[in-house]
């Protein structure tokens, strides 16, 4: 039995996507204790604490919740097609080296586990423009595109209009669509949008039209390897 009741059934749907969140919580006992509240109605696949526990609290063959309303590539019911890690950590504050470890192993094991390229490693701002804010500013994406488990701008593209290079990336039509993507990508922006966001957009744009395994609006694409021990899945 898994230590959080709040599951259910994919709906005919198999992961594709990893969201990574943060708790927004004081410590990891709080975190843990929410999240398999059944009162709360809100779970995740793995909590991920400070020191570098990783700990699964819903089977991955089942649909956890804690993408909520939002979507991605175009595709809304985000919880069906998803893993949720949540990381503990009140937003306040850089993620601890044991934790970001651990991660990075964890991303590897599912990865492999469910054939999810690097481009189906999203933040929970990515795909909830607006609403949600996690794993915020802090968070190293950089450091797991190095390792092939995210995407990561390979240096500024061509001027396109930016709107195109959003929607092609997967971020859904929202005003605040602009601030998610700089939350990840250029984490101290400000202002209107600039001749930087668009270069950087369109290099991600191009690097997703260059994979042609990846269908526009799906994750089907054989992972990269990572060499990391894997954690077993959770039950």
């Amino acid at each position: 039995m898994s230590p959080s009741p709040n599951h259910g059934d994919r709906r005919g749907q198999r992961p594709e996507l990893i969201v990574i969140h943060y708790t927004g919580m004081a410590d990891g006992p709080s975190a843990r204790a929410r999240l398999c509240d059944p009162l709360a109605q809100v779970s995740a696949h793995w909590l991920v604490h400070e020191d570098g526990r990783a700990e699964p609290l819903v089977p991955e063959h089942r649909r956890a919740w804690h993408a909520g309303a939002g979507s991605w590539q175009g595709r809304e019911d985000v919880n069906s097609r998803s893993i949720g890690i949540e990381l503990v950590n009140p937003g306040d504050r850089p993620f601890p080296e044991p934790q970001m470890a651990a991660l990075e192993a964890l991303l590897c094991a599912i990865m492999t586990r469910w054939s999810i390229p690097p481009q189906g490693v999203i933040g929970h701002s990515d795909m909830a423009p607006g609403r949600k804010i996690d794993p915020g500013p802090r968070f190293d994406w950089r450091r797991l595109a190095l390792q092939g488990l995210a995407l990561w701008p390979d240096g500024p593209g061509a001027d396109r209009p930016l709107a195109d290079s959003l929607a092609r990336i997967g971020y859904p039509p929202d005003p605040a669509r602009l601030a998610a993507f700089r939350l990840r990508f250029r984490p101290w922006a400000c202002g209107p949008e600039d001749e930087t966001d668009r270069r950087l957009a369109a290099t991600l744009a191009c690097a997703l039209l260059s994979c042609p395994n990846i269908p526009q609006g799906e994750a089907a694409a054989p992972a990269a390897g990572g060499g990391r021990e894997v954690p077993q899945r959770g039950s």
